[in-house]
């Protein structure tokens, strides 16, 4: 069998992926990423006509959009079916929706922290479609869970004090249980062909954040200064591609160095 090339192990040609929250700040970005390395993307939100638009919008003209909802199980099926249909079958997933949930430690609800925690269950359920529609199809399939750096470290309290809420422990609670989750199934599907992986990205803050906190924060990594979304592309279609296909169960972080003090 003749050596892969590295634009081999890397393009994406012929590959269907399906991108939750590929509408927002960092699934667009990747979601770009998944297209110019020549896969259709099927874009999931939980606003069809804005999933539409922001796959037109793509590189290609080959690519769609769906609704579908990772916090409501019914939404989940539906919209995986949607996005079989749509494209013909599905070869990668990535999980990247998420629903946030502000409230830090001194006030959040049972009901806010649970609901929280929920996102980990679409994260699930909706891998789980694609694991057992791969093994149907007797085909190998990728997934890609969302994580963060937050989900490997504890977060500065004196980054947040006196500008805005902590960053919510709910939400380290959820990010710690996809990173292990990754493992779990990576284990239990890599003999149907399923590599499983999560992506941890670190401090990406939107122009809405807070400007006192981003400069704590750019004083808490060694590169000094916050993520772009596009520094996340070269990553996502790593994980994606051929060109980690002997890497499962992992956690590839990507955070300026956040993680190493």
């Amino acid at each position: 069998m003749p050596e892969p090339t590295i634009h081999e192990l890397f393009d994406l040609t012929g590959r269907v992926v399906l991108v939750t929250g590929g509408t927002g700040h960092l699934g667009s970005a990747m979601s770009r990423a998944l297209a110019e390395a020549g896969a259709t993307v099927v874009i999931a939100s939980r606003d069809a006509e804005r999933a539409k638009a922001a796959a037109a919008a793509l590189p290609g003209r080959k690519h769609a959009g769906v609704a579908l909802d990772h916090m409501d199980p019914i939404s989940i099926e539906r919209g995986f079916l949607d996005a079989v249909a749509v494209a013909g079958r599905i070869d990668v997933l990535v999980n990247n929706g998420h629903e946030a949930q502000p409230a830090d430690w001194t006030t959040v609800t049972a009901e806010q922290f649970t609901r929280q925690l929920a996102n980990a269950t679409g994260y699930f359920l909706l891998a789980r479609l694609l694991r057992n529609h791969a093994v149907e199809r007797q085909a190998s399939a990728s997934i890609v869970l969302l994580g963060s750096m937050y989900g490997q470290v504890a977060s500065y309290p004196d980054a947040y004090e006196g500008v805005c809420p902590a960053s919510p422990v709910a939400y380290h609670a959820l990010k710690g249980g996809i990173v292990h989750m990754t493992r779990h199934l990576a284990a239990y599907w890599a003999a149907d062909g399923v590599r499983v992986n999560c992506l941890s990205p670190g401090p990406f803050p939107t122009d809405k954040a807070p400007k006192e906190m981003v400069e704590r924060l750019t004083t808490k990594l060694p590169m000094k200064r916050m993520g772009r979304p596009h520094e996340l592309k070269g990553a996502i279609i790593f994980l994606a591609s051929d060109a980690s296909s002997f890497m499962t169960g992992q956690n590839l972080t990507i955070d300026g160095g956040w993680t190493v003090w």
